[in-house]
């Protein structure tokens, strides 16, 4: 399975069954990385990254800090069906995917009038 990555209308393919969600917090300026798999259950987060704490938005139980970051594990029972991405364009922060090296953003433009962005399995 590939995960699709819904923007109003459009539906963009990415050929990836792992990817890389990230993103900078608006107000702390830390950046946030989530690990992902798409499976047949859905999408499954396997590890986090968080560069800092703050804003209310602290690593949780159990996290490690490695000189950089903090990674956590999230229980495995963690699948989602879907993953909702605001974009409001307020905060001036941008979504990245990540797959195989590569990462692009995810638009902002038009936000208001599509709505959320959207990542789910896709065929």
């Amino acid at each position: 399975m590939n995960v699709c990555l819904l923007l109003g209308a459009r539906e963009i393919v990415l050929a990836a069954q792992a990817f890389t969600l990230a993103w900078s917090h608006s107000v702390e300026k830390t950046r946030w990385e989530e690990d992902w798999i798409v499976g047949l259950a859905g999408l499954q987060l396997v590890e986090a990254r968080i560069e800092g704490s703050g804003a209310g938005m602290e690593p949780p139980e159990g996290a490690v800090f490695d000189g950089r970051v903090w990674r956590y594990h999230p229980p495995l029972a963690f699948v989602q069906d879907r993953i909702l991405l605001a974009r409001s364009g307020a905060t001036g922060g941008t979504w990245e995917i990540c797959a195989d090296g590569t990462c692009r953003p995810i638009p902002e433009s038009g936000a208001v009038d599509e709505g959320p962005a959207v990542l789910k399995p896709c065929p």
